[in-house]
């Protein structure tokens, strides 16, 4: 057969073509998948520094999942979540991302 048909699509093969070049291509770069969002992580990470906290007798703040203390209103800013800087193993610069 003197051409490669992929479905009729393919033009025919020259044997005699010289002037193939081979084309370096770089590594498929591969995303990988993780089962949480950001969103999720970062609450993951409240909720155990409080649960550390909590164990070593250090509780001493509002918990960011006691949403009574959180409610607001649609046109106002959702208050800020302030961990005691102190005793929380949680910087303040991993909450803000």
């Amino acid at each position: 057969m003197s051409k490669i048909d992929t479905q009729g699509m393919s033009l025919p093969v020259d044997p005699n073509k010289k002037e193939w070049k081979i084309q370096p291509h770089k590594p498929w770069e591969i995303t990988p998948r993780r089962c949480h969002t950001p969103q999720m992580v970062k609450e993951l990470k409240i909720l155990i520094n409080e649960v550390l906290d909590e164990r070593e007798g250090r509780f001493n703040y509002t918990s960011y999942f006691d949403v009574d203390k959180y409610k607001y209103y649609v046109d106002e800013e959702e208050p800020e979540y302030k961990p005691n800087k102190g005793n929380s193993y949680l910087r303040l610069d991993e909450i803000q991302e």
